[in-house]
């Protein structure tokens, strides 16, 4: 039985989703990507509550959670965040599924608490970034940064962004553009991201990713312009305990554009 909650943790109200499956002995959470929320997992989460229960959090600046301006909005402080929500919740243990930035953020949860996560799905995780340029971060601080950072999403818009991140463009549809859209009618993400700009660290680098050893499932698509596949095969290498997956005709948005075939590697990889 799907239900929608917010609760209250570190000075903000975190939104999520819960799917529980009373027969399910594993619990998954699902992690969006950048400029995302959980309405990327769609039509993933049919697949997956039928052998799990399901747990999907807009994590902040992003989706329905709010954007308190005393909230640091590092990849460290979301996923202990995230880790102290999981906690509170009472939930064990769990595997993870992370897309894109969401990737990113589980690894930074499996560097933190590495017997929390028993098994990680990395879905064209972000790798490799460096930290924003200086002059980028100083100019967070300008009064009207939010403005800039609105104005500077415009010029592509939601479906343009939405033609990058997929293969084939037959997919993008109404419903699509609405649901990547919603996030943005509200103006506090524009604040919470010019935040995220400023406090957003660089991606963990290859040393750190030799040390984690949480068995790890990475899916690529063959078409990914965002995040391309050398990048994974990089990830993989670092990782010492992973498997590799490249998805033929396949771009970034990986569980709106082969959904059933995730699900196949997911229930192989977590069996």
């Amino acid at each position: 039985m799907k239900q929608n909650y917010s609760v209250p943790i570190q000075g903000m109200r975190l939104w999520y989703e819960y799917d529980e499956n009373p027969k399910a002995k594993d619990t998954i959470l699902l992690l969006h990507g950048f400029l995302s929320s959980s309405f990327s997992f769609r039509k993933l989460i049919p697949l997956l509550k039928e052998d799990y229960s399901v747990i999907t959090v807009d994590w902040p600046p992003f989706g329905k959670s709010q954007r308190p301006k005393r909230f640091i909005y590092s990849y460290e402080n979301i996923a202990k965040t995230i880790i102290q929500f999981l906690q509170m919740m009472s939930f064990e243990s769990i595997h993870i599924i992370g897309h894109s930035m969401g990737g990113q953020l589980a690894l930074h949860m499996m560097k933190q608490n590495p017997n929390y996560i028993e098994r990680s799905v990395l879905l064209s995780c972000s790798s490799y970034i460096e930290r924003a340029k200086k002059k980028y971060i100083a100019a967070s601080f300008l009064p009207f940064s939010s403005h800039l950072i609105k104005r500077w999403l415009e010029k592509t818009g939601v479906e343009g962004n939405l033609h990058q991140v997929v293969y084939q463009p037959q997919l993008i549809d109404d419903e699509m553009i609405v649901g990547y859209t919603e996030p943005f009618t509200n103006k506090a993400i524009f604040r919470g991201l010019v935040k995220f700009l400023r406090h957003r660290e660089a991606d963990l680098s290859s040393e750190i990713l030799r040390t984690i050893s949480t068995p790890c499932l990475l899916i690529w698509g063959e078409k990914d312009r965002v995040v391309p596949v050398e990048v994974g095969k990089r990830l993989a290498s670092d990782l010492q305990n992973s498997e590799f997956i490249v998805l033929k005709e396949t771009g970034h948005l990986i569980p709106e554009e082969k959904p059933e075939e995730v699900m196949e590697f997911i229930q192989k990889f977590l069996r």
